[in-house]
């Protein structure tokens, strides 16, 4: 059946700029309609109208990146006028189409899903160094002594100071999960500490050896930039509003900038920040489960959107692992990291929902 789900994307994508029906895609499919959105949703976690509208969506941005009239773009994405891909806009990235445009803010891609892939592509490889020399060329204060590199994680991080890729820069992992179990209003205080090592099952030892000391440079020493190294899914955001939340609230006063990418490939976005709201934000999303009050990143808006949903007890991720938990975890894996790409979670997170689920 897989095959002839990768049949409806592949028809789907060629028709993206027109308009077209589920009666037309079924058709050519030679499945009922009904059958055609039951499968997809089925194997691919996500409804027909939703995989179309997140397409159109992100496929506009990089028209809107070319500085394209808005009122063309919305008519080559089949919206009946500008205002309603405006709405359509607004509701999915946080921000309007001008503000995007005006400002060249990152946002999280949705690319176009493929079945069965044979590699482990959301794996990131970090080794390429064009982009650090492009960015060395371009910003080579960033290469300095004075200036902390945050890393997403051990790995990226000891791929980056065993090779010295940001120079005589300093660099620190940030090896958490913020976007499973509780936390705390204060950042990196001793009740956080305690929190998040309860969430993880972890003695207060391990976790401060795991998480707090490889952030001791953060800690003691003083930096007129920090450079944050983030991807662009849920996982990875979480981590990143956290760390903002500890800037603000720990009255940081240097520059601050993101350097966001997808994790299927290393094309750095990047985008200098302003630390006004993150504390509130955090709060509001992190601590407290709601909707931020503040504008955002479109990056970090749509992440948040999925972290909430994620908070659901019926949630995307649970529903497919429930439809397929006869398959061999392995297999159950490769799909889930296949799938939903945005979301982030590693291999922890997925097998104890996969183990609840059992």
């Amino acid at each position: 059946m897989n095959e002839h789900i990768q049949l409806m994307i592949d028809w789907i994508e060629d028709k993206l700029k027109n308009e077209f029906s589920l009666d037309e895609l079924s058709h050519y499919i030679g499945y009922s309609p009904y059958y055609c959105s039951f499968k997809f949703h089925q194997v691919t976690g996500i409804s027909i109208r939703r995989y179309i509208l997140l397409r159109r969506l992100y496929l506009s941005t990089v028209d809107l990146a070319k500085d394209r009239k808005i009122i063309d773009i919305a008519f080559d994405y089949d919206y009946s006028s500008q205002e309603a891909y405006s709405r359509a806009f607004k509701t999915v990235f946080g921000v309007n189409p001008r503000e995007f445009q005006v400002n060249k803010m990152p946002v999280q891609s949705f690319v176009k899903l493929t079945i069965n892939k044979d590699k482990e592509w959301w794996r990131m490889n970090i080794s390429r160094k064009m982009e650090v020399e492009q960015l060395q060329n371009e910003k080579s204060e960033f290469f300095d002594k004075y200036v902390l590199n945050i890393l997403n994680g051990q790995v990226m991080y000891e791929e980056f100071k065993d090779k010295k890729l940001m120079g005589d820069a300093d660099y620190v992992p940030f090896n958490e999960a913020m976007c499973v179990n509780a936390t705390t209003k204060h950042v990196f205080n001793e009740e956080f500490i305690k929190t998040r090592a309860s969430g993880h099952h972890e003695p207060v030892e391990k976790y401060i050896k795991k998480v707090i000391n490889p952030l001791d440079n953060l800690f003691n020493k003083e930096y007129k930039c920090i450079v944050l190294w983030f991807g662009e899914d849920m996982f990875c955001q979480m981590n990143l509003l956290t760390l903002l939340s500890y800037l603000k609230q720990s009255g940081y006063d240097g520059k601050v900038f993101l350097n966001s990418f997808r994790e299927d490939e290393f094309k750095v976005s990047q985008t200098e920040l302003e630390l006004g709201n993150y504390y509130a934000v955090y709060n509001e999303v992190l601590v407290n489960h709601k909707k931020p009050s503040n504008e955002l990143l479109p990056v970090m808006y749509q992440a948040i959107d999925i972290y909430l949903d994620m908070l659901k007890e019926n949630n995307a991720v649970v529903k497919y692992i429930s439809k397929n938990k006869d398959l061999p975890t392995s297999e159950l894996m490769n799909r889930l990291f296949n799938l939903f790409p945005t979301i982030g979670y590693g291999d922890s997170q997925y097998i104890e929902l996969i183990n609840k689920m059992r």
